[in-house]
Formats: structure tokens, C-alpha cells, sequence
């Protein structure tokens, strides 16, 4: 299977065309019988490619995770002009409304990723004899994974929601809310499920690159653990998890950071979970979010600017050199926009993203919109900071320092690997010097400002936020938003159009 094939768009009349944008299509969910399409390896084979397109940003409207994820934050802001995109603003503002476009566009888009799974789910039974055996566990256990993906990124975005386990009838898609800890629970169910028939990173074909592996159902479970706060021992069970992503010996952290964020080097072994995207397909399967996030002056169209905030977080070495991962993330006066000089006029915070975006030399002004770039929805990097974390919060301390010099060790270290960097060769004196508190709240502080420098821009912070409580997020967000309220916005309304196809949701 070519990489280039993942994401074949599946064009099956009156099953994948209407997904969840008209999540209540009776016409569409009555009609449907497995037996009639799952015939076939072949057949599977396609489904569950059609089951991973969800996860795509050849529209960067319509999957708008980045604007909930960090528009939403102290990260970033919307930036371009102030009317264009008026809804990606009321979210910055905590102006939020059910109807609001992005708010509607990541519900949809990731239950039609749900719905897909749960086709393969139903149209592959035991009894289904015409799959083999050997295609049929492969592709349960692809579709087990995405769905509990999907829910992840469902559940830390809107709360209490809607459980759909399988292709439903119009009666059953008349369904309630359910607390945040059944949604985790099924997550943790369908990964723990998938697991053993997932196939180990090592074991995986060059040209599957991009499908699941058992490192990616244990990431994710570790994950899960990590914001299933009402789940007794979660610390526990996130560090051990995180742990088990070690024990493949497989997954690595990559010299140079900036490996994460290059077209050429994209396909390496820090990678856990990648969303693949390919330049020149057709139909098209590249990333849009080149043209969202690269100035108007460049032919994008100029949102996505990173905050003096996000900035101020970075460290700075003894002489007052930044953590090389700033200049790898932010573009600003005095440094190169990749082969294009930094004009301050493109930004209103004096800030232009680089993570997402690539050089004119790689993706030309023509076809901004078709980058090449894929997004790492989970790396190594992410998981060792869960391990940290989980780690300190459950009182082993001195062994939360372990994963996070790791990842300290890296960013200081890009001085020995990159040729660009000034003084090439010599690490700078005090730049991200090695933790050696034990003090569980120092600790706390530090690994949280580690994990913002390192995942900085790549959609994350506002769930993070979230997570670390009230007092944290009031701290943070209220300052600069002051709508924000915790109880209020820690989760984005269920949309109107959803409440208006499902009433038992209420008004």
C-alpha cells in the first residue's frame, strides 16, 4: 500500500458521501448494508483509507483543531484582517456561540471520522467470511484506534457528548450526552482493543507509512490517562504507558527538532501518529494550512500569529542566546522567514509561525495551499513530557527528571547538530540546563513551561490549560481574555445545528 494511497477519497453512493454533516440522514443510514460492500480485502482496504481522511487539513476551515486548540490559548491569535474570519476571533475572545464556524467544523469533521469507523466496524463481523482474517483484524484494529482518536480530540473539546459504537438508526441517533469519563473509558476500551492487533512501528512497511501502530494505541492511552482525571491511579497508568512507547526501542527522538517540520525528514522515528499529506495528488491531498499560516506578502493568507507570551516562555542561555526551538517555531525581526528575509509588517504581534509552513523553494507561492508537510498529531517528545508529568504528579519526582532532560537535551544539543546556529559546535553557557529539583510544585512548573516551549504551535495548549484546572487557566487566560470564565468555556458548546437534529440534547 503506497503512502500516497492513505487517504484515497471513497466514494461509495449513500455511505461515506454525507458522513456527519448531515449526521441525521436518514435516507443515507437506512439504506446501508455492510454485506453489499465489505467483499473484499480490497474493499476493506478502502475503508479504512476512507476512515483516515478526517484527520487531514487539505481544508484548513473545515478541520479547524489549530483554532481551537491554540487560537483559543495564549499562544496565538488569529491574526489577518479583522473581518475575514470573524469566528476564528469570538473564539480568541471567548465570544463563543453554538453556531460558531469552528466550533461547528471540528465537531463535524471528527464525528465523520467516528461514522467511518464504525462502518468498518459493523461491515466486518465474525461471520463475514469474505475478508480474510489476516485484513479483517488489521483493519478492526485501524478503525478501533481512529475512533478512539476521534473521541480524544471530541471529548477534550466539548466536554460531555454523544456516544455512537456503531452505524445507528434514525432512532438511535436521538442520543443524549454522556460524562467525559464514559467518553475516556470507550477510548481506553477501543485502544487497550486495538493494541494487539496493531502492528509494531519496527514491522511496518515504508510505503504504509502514516497507518497506526501499536506505539500509537499506547501514546494515546497514555495521553487519555493523562486528562482522565476521575480515573483512580490515571497518573500511574499514564507513566506506564508512556513507558511501554519506550520499550518498543523503536521510537527516537530525532537530532535536529527542526526534522519534525521538514518535508524531507518527516517520515522518521520520533513519529508516533502523523497525519500524512502528499504535494500534486489527485484529488488533492495537501496541507492547506501552508497557505493559512504564511504571510499575505508570501500568497498565504496571514492568520495564525504566535503572542509575546508564548515567546517570553522560551529559555534564554547565559548570555542571553533563546532556546534554539524559538527560531525553529516563531519567525521574527533579525531572523529569516526560511529563504524569505522577515518583514515586520506581516504580523500585527510582530510574530509569524514557522511549524506547518514551508520554504518558496519547496512549495512555491503558485501552490501555497498544497504543502507537503505532514501534521504529527503524537511524538516522542509529546509522551516523554506525559511521562514526566505523570510521573511527578504521582509523587516519583526524581524519576520525572529522566524523560524531561531528554527532551531538554535535544533542544540544548541542537548547537552540536546544526550548522545554521550561531557558534555552532559549543552548547551556550546556562541554555536549558539540567533539572535537578525534586520539589513536586517547582518540578510541576517546569514541565509545564517545557511542554508549551516544545509543542509550541501544534495544537495542544488550550486542552493542556484546561487541564491543569481553574486556578492555572484563570491565571493564564484571563488577563488577556477577559470573557474567559473556567466553568464557562473549559469546553466549546455543543453546536446548534447538532442540538437542532438531536433533541435530546436540548436547546
Amino acid at each position: 500500500m503506497r503512502l500516497k494511497n492513505i487517504f484515497i477519497f471513497l466514494t461509495i453512493p449513500a455511505l461515506f458521501a454525507t458522513g456527519c454533516k448531515k449526521f441525521l440522514d436518514q435516507s443515507v443510514l437506512s439504506n446501508y448494508v455492510p454485506a453489499n460492500y465489505f467483499t473484499s480485502d480490497a474493499n476493506a482496504l478502502l475503508a479504512v483509507n476512507a476512515a483516515y481522511v478526517p484527520l487531514t487539513f487539505t481544508s484548513g476551515a473545515s478541520n479547524a483543531i489549530w483554532v481551537l486548540g491554540d487560537v483559543a490559548s495564549d499562544d496565538a491569535i488569529k491574526g489577518g484582517n479583522p473581518g475575514d474570519q470573524a469566528d476564528f476571533d469570538a473564539i480568541h475572545n471567548f465570544n463563543i456561540l453554538p453556531t460558531n464556524s469552528a466550533v461547528e467544523a471540528v465537531w463535524q469533521r471528527y464525528y465523520d471520522g467516528v461514522f467511518k469507523c464504525n462502518v468498518i466496524l459493523d461491515g466486518l463481523p465474525a461471520s463475514n467470511t469474505a475478508v480474510s482474517d489476516a485484513a479483517k483484524k488489521s483493519a478492526i484494529a485501524q478503525a478501533k484506534f481512529l475512533r478512539a482518536y476521534y473521541y480524544f480530540i471530541l471529548t477534550i473539546s466539548y466536554g460531555d457528548i454523544p456516544l455512537h459504537l456503531k452505524v445507528e438508526t434514525p432512532d438511535e441517533l436521538q442520543s443524549p450526552a454522556l460524562p467525559q469519563d464514559t467518553i475516556f473509558a470507550q477510548i481506553e476500551k477501543d485502544c487497550l482493543d486495538a493494541i494487539p492487533d496493531l502492528p509494531l512501528p519496527s514491522s511496518l512497511a515504508a510505503a504504509d507509512f502514516g497507518r497506526v501502530t501499536r506505539g500509537s494505541a499506547l501514546a494515546l492511552l497514555a495521553k487519555t490517562y493523562l486528562f482522565h482525571s476521575d480515573l483512580p491511579n490515571h497518573y500511574q497508568l499514564a507513566a506506564q504507558n508512556a513507558q511501554a512507547v519506550e520499550a518498543l526501542s523503536y521510537y527516537t527522538l530525532t537530532s535536529l527538532f527542526t526534522d519534525n517540520f521538514n518535508a524531507a525528514t518527516k517520515n522518521n522515528k520520533e513519529v508516533i501518529f502523523t497525519v500524512n499529506h502528499i504535494s500534486g495528488a489527485s484529488p488533492s491531498q495537501g496541507n492547506e494550512l501552508n497557505a493559512w499560516f504564511a504571510p499575505r506578502a508570501l500568497n498565504g493568507y496571514g492568520f495564525f500569529y504566535p503572542t509575546q507570551d508564548l515567546v517570553n516562555n522560551f529559555e534564554k542561555a547565559t548570555n542571553g542566546e533563546p532556546d534554539p526551538r524559538l527560531n525553529y517555531t516563531v519567525a521574527q525581526q533579525g531572523q529569516p522567514y526560511f529563504d524569505s528575509p522577515f518583514d515586520p509588517t506581516w504580523t500585527t504581534t510582530g510574530y509569524v509561525s514557522k511549524k506547518h509552513t514551508q520554504p518558496l523553494s519547496v512549495i512555491p507561492a503558485a501552490i501555497r495551499n498544497d504543502g507537503s508537510l505532514n501534521y504529527e498529531a503524537i511524538r516522542l517528545s509529546d509522551i516523554l513530557l506525559v511521562e514526566a508529568e505523570a510521573l511527578n504528579e504521582s509523587g516519583s519526582s526524581s524519576l520525572a527528571l529522566v524523560p524531561l532532560e531528554k527532551v531538554r537535551k535535544r533542544a540544548r544539543e541542537s548547537y552540536l547538530y546544526d550548522t545554521s546556529l550561531p557558534g555552532f559546535g559549543t552548547v551556550p553557557a546556562g541554555l536549558l540546563p539540567e533539572i535537578t529539583t525534586t520539589d513536586q510544585g517547582q518540578l510541576r512548573t517546569i514541565i509545564r513551561n517545557e511542554r508549551r516551549s516544545e509543542l509550541a504551535l501544534e495544537f495542544h495548549r488550550f486542552f493542556d490549560i484546561i487541564r491543569y484546572g481553574s486556578a492555572y487557566a484563570n491565571s493564564v487566560l484571563a488577563a488577556n481574555s477577559p470573557n474567559f470564565s473556567y466553568d464557562k468555556n473549559k469546553w466549546f458548546p455543543i453546536p446548534q445545528s447538532e442540538r437542532d437534529a438531536n433533541k435530546k440534547l436540548g436547546k
